[in-house]
């Protein structure tokens, strides 16, 4: 009798404790978010949590046609920072970015591709920062972020004119709040019709220790057609051996990063988690940041230790909610399946069939 009563003391306290915790997982399971904040600058979130730049794709297939694009891109040829501190030909390394608010005044810009361009006005001020330099000859992108609209500017090939307007390649705005991608065929300040911004590895990322999100790199030879999430390509190469523009890359997981900087390790993490997305044509495996004399050009070099042999191309078809949207499918919380499985323990527990 004794043992008895024991033995249904322990059975009722069991049933109570599995009963706070199924609670207080279901709890979780209500308020707990599925994914992380996005990641942000000046106060503005860049783009929705659930669009396609914000999500991991660590757990997704690899693509069929991986080993030829590896092959066309350099399975030997390095990875290389093409950002960092200081200058290079008289110019800050990297792409920058300039931050403006509602009280810049907005001017008018005339584009060259006026018929895949934002007509704009657009809030250049004068002191705009050029990718290059003010007198340099390269790709001349101008990032813009007003902070009060959270809306994103970006030009290609920018130069100023006497008048105090300005002259543009293309041009494209963004509001930073939606997922709308822009028409397709259309271009932006890049090849692919992507924003640039999203895809920049920042200083101050690495600082707070995580980065959210997929980045920017170019190859020389691409493809002559593009894929979601990108709007448009720059080639006339059709073999199917060369990448389309928007082609999703990542780290292999089995890459062992144990051996690098603290620094640079945030980086990798973000290639393994959140991958690359091939955006522009340019020199191969070139992965784009924004200048900031925070980085040490020393440590950003173990970046090159890395080849085309450490990465694989991604199939990132199972993502798409809508070929128009850069929204993306999001997985379920990890919690889920612990849920379901206290739950079952419960009801077994009170004796009842679920």
């Amino acid at each position: 009798m004794c043992c008895a009563n024991n033995i249904k003391i322990v059975f009722l306290l069991a049933k109570a404790a599995i009963l706070s915790i199924t609670t207080a997982f279901f709890l979780l399971a209500d308020f707990t978010p599925i994914q992380a904040a996005p990641p942000s600058l000046s106060g503005c979130q860049i783009l929705p949590t659930d669009n396609i730049w914000n999500t991991p794709v660590d757990t997704l297939p690899v693509s069929e046609n991986s080993s030829v694009f590896i092959d066309i891109i350099g399975r030997n040829t390095g990875l290389h920072p093409d950002f960092g501190s200081g200058t290079w030909d008289g110019a800050p390394i990297g792409i920058p970015i300039t931050i403006v608010d509602s009280n810049q005044a907005m001017v008018p810009v005339t584009f060259d591709y006026s018929d895949e361009s934002d007509p704009g006005p657009y809030p250049i001020p004068p002191n705009a920062a050029i990718e290059g330099g003010t007198d340099g000859d390269g790709d001349r992108h101008i990032l813009l972020l007003d902070k009060d609209a959270c809306r994103l500017y970006e030009l290609f090939d920018a130069w100023p004119v006497q008048d105090g307007s300005w002259a543009a390649g293309s041009g494209a705005i963004y509001d930073l709040h939606s997922n709308n991608l822009r028409p397709d065929g259309w271009t932006s300040a890049d090849a692919a019709g992507l924003p640039i911004t999203p895809g920049l590895i920042r200083y101050e990322e690495v600082t707070a220790g995580i980065i959210d999100h997929a980045l920017r790199f170019t190859a020389v030879q691409t493809r002559n057609t593009h894929i979601w999430p990108a709007r448009h390509h720059a080639s006339n190469l059709s073999g199917t051996q060369f990448p389309p523009m928007g082609q999703r890359f990542r780290l292999k997981a089995g890459v062992d990063i144990s051996g690098f900087s603290s620094e640079i390790q945030i980086i990798l993490r973000a290639m393994k988690k959140y991958g690359l997305i091939l955006a522009d044509n340019g020199s191969n495996w070139y992965l784009s940041g924004e200048p900031s004399e925070g980085w040490d050009n020393d440590i950003l070099r173990e970046l090159k230790q890395l080849n085309g042999n450490d990465f694989e191309a991604v199939d990132i078809s199972s993502l798409m909610v809508d070929k128009d949207s850069g929204k993306a499918y999001q997985s379920s919380p990890p919690h889920q399946s612990a849920t379901t499985s206290l739950s079952w323990l419960f009801l077994l527990l009170n004796n009842s069939s679920p």
